[in-house]
């Protein structure tokens, strides 16, 4: 065998062995929680929570959004304010609601720079959370995962139309 060929086997064989291992430990997620907890002094005056987990464990990851809205027919997008709170993967996201139009956050939670886990939160005339979903996809051995959410998805839920999970079973906010 040649040096070129057997180096090639062993990278190929790493990179398999690192995505077996990460199958096996389960996929990430990202949960929200809404209200933000006024008792924690982090969280105090935020709109609402995140939390990245690997499997059931906490754990830090790059967490970015944008509120994405409609104003009177006019498509507008905003950064979201985005900070680590108290523990390590848990942050706080400060937001108020603009004065009109149709508005949901989008929330995506990236390690090394590639969206592993994104949420979608819908939000109601009076500025609070109408629902939120994670959208998911098959991961394999039966586990289903968190993934990013398309564009095309985000465009639907300011029209009106639901996000169909994996499973088919839409939002509950959408039914």
């Amino acid at each position: 065998m040649t040096r070129k060929l057997l180096h090639s086997m062993m990278l190929a064989s790493a990179f398999s062995l690192v995505a077996f291992s990460t199958a096996l430990a389960g996929p990430p997620w990202i949960a929200i929680e809404y209200p933000a907890n006024p008792f924690d002094r982090s969280t105090r005056d935020g709109f609402l929570t995140v939390r990245t987990y690997h499997h059931g464990d906490l754990r830090s990851r790059t967490v970015t959004g944008t509120a994405e809205g409609i104003v009177n027919g006019k498509r507008q997008t905003m950064r979201l304010d985005i900070r680590p709170a108290s523990q390590g993967g848990m942050y706080v996201v400060r937001w108020q609601r603009p004065s009109s139009g149709k508005w949901v956050l989008v929330i995506n939670a990236a390690e090394q720079g590639v969206v592993t886990a994104s949420a979608v939160v819908e939000i109601n005339s009076a500025g609070g959370i109408a629902g939120v979903t994670v959208p998911t996809h098959h991961v394999g051995d039966g586990w289903v995962g968190p993934r990013a959410v398309a564009a095309a998805e985000v465009e639907a839920l300011l029209q009106g139309r639901a996000i169909v999970t994996v499973s088919g079973s839409m939002p509950a906010a959408a039914r």
